[in-house]
């Protein structure tokens, strides 16, 4: 019997010594680093955690947001458990979820979940009536606009369409305020869909039509593409418009080299501070203009959400880590460059206080902010915009050439 209990002790101490020595879970999280929180905001975020749950451990990954898709899809399509938890663009969850690469958490979301973050925040993380992750980042561009060079140049309120900005541009660039009054990210990568989804909104046109068939191709879309292209002509907009991306933006403002730039909502709080920012102070928010004055404005909607990879091992932990990333509390103390996905945090005093200007200029934009295609091909089809894009502005084909070839493209790639 004693020989029994000795035996017993022995195994139970093995038992524990092992789950001593097993030390806590490792849960790999990859995010980007530019837009929304920073790098060093969500490193703060991990630590929080990890003292809430010395359990799990939080490794974080981070990479520039053109990038971000790749370094993703090259893991999971190999199989590997690279990521636990990962970050996926609006426009990236239909080619995920297609490909067995996210976790289905329809189960996880409370009643409460849904009726305080709403359809727009859902809409983002669901596809075929399952939802694939939790919304963190709801976003669209905004129009930014230096108000003492705007004051300069005899103007007393921003343009309220892309004709006006022109106008005002213009006298900028004769009076030598700036020599090249407007930047924009128009490189070779998603950030020139982008802004030319909310120019071509602007100028009454839309993506695809309700079949998924190419339209941006139409007459909206060639008035689009060729206001866009002769303002390069024009010589207000910056030459390195074609090369930048938000970042080059952010940076070229915040230098005092543009009077006007379209960028996400993180772009504010930066341009405002005078540690990054030499027109800090000068920088004011207004809605995006638009290409007529029939329509009130047109920006594109960049929203995102974070996801549990279907290959991890440990996808309970991921989606608490996930859970608190995307709280209530989280998102209201950590909301300097992006705003909380939660509507009960809307009208929160201590919010309104501490975001006095995005919060309110969120609800007005908002309402304006287009959608891409929700579709599995999406990549593929926007790099072959991409590509038409770059063709227009450098001249190797007109407007009109360019986004036709690229219809055609993307409507030989459709499944």
């Amino acid at each position: 019997m004693k020989r029994f209990l000795i035996l017993g002790l022995v195994l139970g101490l093995l038992v524990f010594s092992s789950l001593v020595w097993a030390g806590p879970v490792t849960i790999n999280v990859i995010g980007m680093q530019q837009a929304a929180m920073t790098v060093d905001e969500m490193k703060q975020v991990a630590k929080e955690f990890e003292a809430k749950n010395p359990d799990i451990k939080v490794n974080l990954t981070f990479v520039g947001y053109d990038a971000l898709h790749d370094k993703i899809a090259t893991a999971m399509a190999g199989g590997a458990a690279a990521y636990d938890a990962i970050l996926v663009d609006d426009i990236w969850y239909a080619e995920f979820a297609e490909a067995g690469w996210l976790w289905d958490v329809t189960s996880k979301i409370t009643k409460e979940m849904k009726e305080d973050i709403g359809p727009a925040g859902w809409e983002i993380v669901t596809y075929k009536n399952k939802v694939w992750g939790m919304p963190w980042l709801l976003d669209a561009e905004y129009f930014y606009y230096n108000e003492e060079m705007l004051k300069k140049a005899g103007f007393s309120a921003p343009p309220k369409t892309w004709q006006e900005l022109e106008q005002q541009a213009k006298v900028m660039k004769t009076k030598g305020i700036v020599e090249y009054p407007i930047i924009w990210s128009w490189s070779q990568n998603e950030c020139s869909v982008c802004d030319f989804v909310a120019i071509l909104y602007g100028f009454g046109g839309k993506f695809f039509d309700e079949n998924n068939n190419p339209v941006f191709n139409d007459a909206h879309g060639v008035n689009a593409l060729s206001w866009m292209v002769k303002t390069l002509k024009e010589g207000i907009s910056n030459p390195a418009s074609t090369v930048s991306t938000e970042e080059e933006v952010r940076l070229t403002f915040s230098q005092g080299k543009a009077a006007y730039a379209l960028n996400w909502l993180y772009m504010y709080d930066l341009a405002n501070d005078p540690k990054e920012s030499k027109v800090a102070g000068k920088v004011k928010m207004s809605l995006v203009p638009s290409g007529s004055e029939d329509i009130v404005s047109s920006t594109i909607n960049g929203s995102m959400g974070y996801s549990v990879a279907a290959t991890s091992k440990h996808k309970e932990e991921a989606w608490k880590f996930i859970l608190y990333l995307t709280s209530k509390d989280v998102q209201k103390r950590y909301s300097a460059h992006m705003l909380p996905i939660w509507k009960s945090l809307a009208k929160d005093p201590e919010l309104v206080k501490l975001q006095p200007v995005t919060l309110p200029m969120f609800a007005k934009q908002w309402p304006y902010a287009h959608v891409r295609p929700k579709v599995p091909y999406y990549p593929e089809a926007s790099k072959i915009l991409q590509v038409a894009l770059q063709k227009a502005f450098t001249g190797k084909l007109s407007p009109k050439k360019a986004l036709d070839e690229a219809a055609k493209k993307i409507k030989a790639i459709q499944y």
